[in-house]
């Protein structure tokens, strides 16, 4: 994180900003849990999540975008509508910090550089990396720590909204889907020296989660040259 906030400071103070228009702001919404413990429901925040953005706007209709989030995630069966998720009634609460960076794609131009109210919705899709803290259950549904954590690699497939509120000030609310290459965020499947032990649920069925909540940036820079990419 601390590198995080180093790079975005250096970009605000950088002299070299004259050719493109920045974006740098805050996240701030709920947090939801899909995979073998808890609720199924896709959106359905049940806990805060948190974090900074950086947006580099190559052109009126595309951004590169990078952002760092932390999140709880809470999974209980009692909140499922499974019968027999409700019955064996496992829970757990895991702490979560995702990096993402990709493209936002806006559906027509959002010249940043013209005045006047604007709103457009958008696409933002790219590659995450979520690292979690390693856990499974014990034959009796307790909590066993594994005192590790992990890297959970996934795509988020995010849509949004977003509008100007003035010539610096953006605000956006978006609902981004995370699917991941893990099934061990939720401590469905023992990891290192525990994974041995025996997994529950559908193995053959990775982790979600999802982010639901608002973007508040500024805007700064000169009028941009846009480039050709």
């Amino acid at each position: 994180m601390r590198y995080l906030i180093l790079f975005l400071l250096g970009v605000f103070f950088a002299q070299t900003s004259h050719s493109q228009i920045y974006e740098v702001g805050l996240y701030a919404g709920g947090s939801n849990f899909i995979g073998d413990v808890g609720a199924t429901d896709y959106i359905s925040p049940n806990t805060g999540a948190f974090g900074l953005m950086l947006k580099w706007n190559r052109s009126p209709r595309h951004s590169w975008r990078v952002s760092l989030i932390y999140a709880d995630l809470i999974g209980s069966d009692r909140d499922s509508d499974d019968p027999r998720r409700i019955a064996r009634n496992y829970e757990f609460n895991s702490n979560l910090l995702e990096i993402s960076a990709g493209m936002e794609f806006t559906f027509w131009d959002f010249d940043l550089h013209t005045s006047g109210f604007k709103a457009v919705p958008y696409l933002y899709s790219g590659v995450t990396a979520a690292k979690h803290d390693n856990f499974f259950y014990g034959s009796n549904g307790e909590i066993i720590t594994e005192d590790t954590s992990s890297w959970a690699f996934g795509i988020p497939m995010v849509l949004g909204i977003k509008s100007s509120i003035t010539n610096h000030i953006i605000l956006g609310f978006e609902i981004g889907a995370r699917y991941t290459f893990s099934d061990e965020i939720d401590g469905s499947v023992p990891d290192g020296d525990f994974k041995d032990q025996v997994g529950i649920g559908n193995l053959n069925s990775n982790d979600w989660y999802v982010f639901t909540g608002f973007t508040l940036t500024y805007t700064f820079g000169q009028r941009p040259c846009y480039c050709n990419f």
